[in-house]
């Protein structure tokens, strides 16, 4: 459930282009205030210190901005913090200026894809409603899970407009609850106080998935509770696993293992996760469902080397980890690790089994993806055939400009 904000974004200068310098001084005297003068030309939604020349006086964190080129011509607007680690956060890239009712028809925007053209609520109740960048509303995230707005929060301006926003949020979704969610690191270096008293007191919501009931800890779990980004990919691996042995390698709360033995008819699913919450809610969720289903509670790695000295093996292979890729510093860790777990997961699949082999490490390109799992399969004197790629559901939009967001990359190969 990564957003743009999660994904490490790219560096101050990324899809930048500097123009030529003036040798004239520029006139600010008309100006819209409070306004930003930029460096260098970008259409990226995230705006980095180095990018940014000069700002208005007085101007106050979370103020919406008139945005200038280095030549002094109109180029956008967005919100501003001077001491946040994306100080500016472009919503408008026009030479018409608008008002903060933007915000409003880039909400009503965001809604009306998943109502009206997606038609999400005849499939399920748990979608995500705005997903940052990708919906050109930087530094928020809104799922609808049941009743309950999921929402996470990365900019101080969004979260001083966000008590404003609910109201409408609620009657466009019919839901009346909403938990709010902010990072502590973020919090700290944006400002950020009072999440809380945005917060209705819920701990669980139960939602609805092509049919399979879940229950969500909004406290607990990870992110924005449910990873509402994997809906399609669960519907998919139902398709191919009548009758088979399955095995669901970082299973969260269950959600692939239900798909197997709920939807698809698998004849064995065993759920294996490092997390003793999720798999406690995992064995929730299977006794929602009445299904049976093997979890166990132990680490993936540790768990795949043993299965290799018992000599086991799967008819298929779903490997779903956290991201493992966390910052460009530990970028050759990150992949090291998808590597020897990829090589593991491989080595429990049987003769022309199925693996689906999955990253939600934004720094790690489809592309490279490949190329660790090829590597991975190869170290065995194993081959892969390549079936399909796929990514998270079209709830989850990627804008052009910020090709980065995304993250979710999904690998299904018959193993041989």
């Amino acid at each position: 459930m990564n957003t743009a904000d999660d994904a490490n974004p790219p560096p101050d200068n990324a899809a930048a282009e500097p123009r030529p310098r003036q040798a004239k001084l520029i006139d600010r005297s008309s100006w819209h205030t409070p306004w930003v003068q930029l460096r260098y030309f970008s259409y990226h939604p995230c705006i980095y210190p180095s990018l940014i020349g000069a700002v208005s006086p007085g101007i106050q964190a979370g103020q919406w901005v008139a945005v200038y080129d280095r030549e002094g011509q109109f180029f956008g607007q967005g919100l501003f913090h001077p001491k946040a680690r994306v100080p500016l956060r472009m919503f408008h890239h026009h030479p018409e200026k608008r008002d903060e009712d933007w915000f409003q028809i880039l909400i009503d925007r965001a809604i009306d894809l998943r109502l009206h053209q997606l038609r999400l609520p005849e499939k399920t109740d748990a979608f995500r409603v705005i997903h940052s960048d990708g919906d050109g509303l930087s530094g928020l995230v809104v799922d609808r899970l049941g009743e309950i707005l999921s929402i996470e929060v990365h900019s101080l301006g969004i979260f001083q407009r966000l008590a404003a926003w609910l109201p409408h949020l609620h009657n466009r979704l019919q839901t009346r609850l909403a938990i709010v969610d902010v990072d502590p690191t973020v919090a700290r270096i944006e400002g950020i106080r009072g999440a809380e008293r945005l917060s209705d007191k819920v701990k669980t919501v139960r939602i609805r998935e092509h049919g399979i009931r879940y229950e969500v800890n909004l406290v607990e779990g990870h992110k924005t509770g449910f990873f509402c980004d994997q809906r399609d990919n669960r519907l998919r691996l139902s398709q191919w696993v009548k009758d088979l042995r399955v095995l669901d390698l970082c299973c969260y709360t269950g959600g692939f293992s239900l798909a197997a033995k709920i939807l698809g008819g698998a004849a064995d699913v065993t759920g294996v996760d490092l997390d003793e919450k999720a798999i406690a809610q995992a064995k929730r969720n299977a006794n929602i469902n009445q299904a049976r289903i093997h979890w166990i509670h132990v680490d993936a790695f540790s768990f795949a080397r043993q299965m290799q000295k018992n000599h086991e093996c799967w008819d298929a292979v779903v490997l779903d980890p956290p991201k493992l890729m966390l910052s460009r510093d530990e970028a050759a860790l990150g992949l090291r690790k998808y590597e020897d777990l990829n090589q593991l997961a491989m080595s429990l699949v049987k003769p022309g089994g199925l693996l689906v082999t999955c990253s939600c490490s934004g720094l790690l390109s489809p592309d490279d993806f490949e190329k660790v799992a090829i590597r991975a399969a190869h170290r065995q004197l194993r081959r892969l055939q390549f079936l399909d790629r796929t990514g998270a559901g079209p709830d989850h939009p990627v804008m052009s400009n910020c090709p980065e967001s995304r993250y979710l990359k999904v690998l299904w190969t018959r193993v041989f």
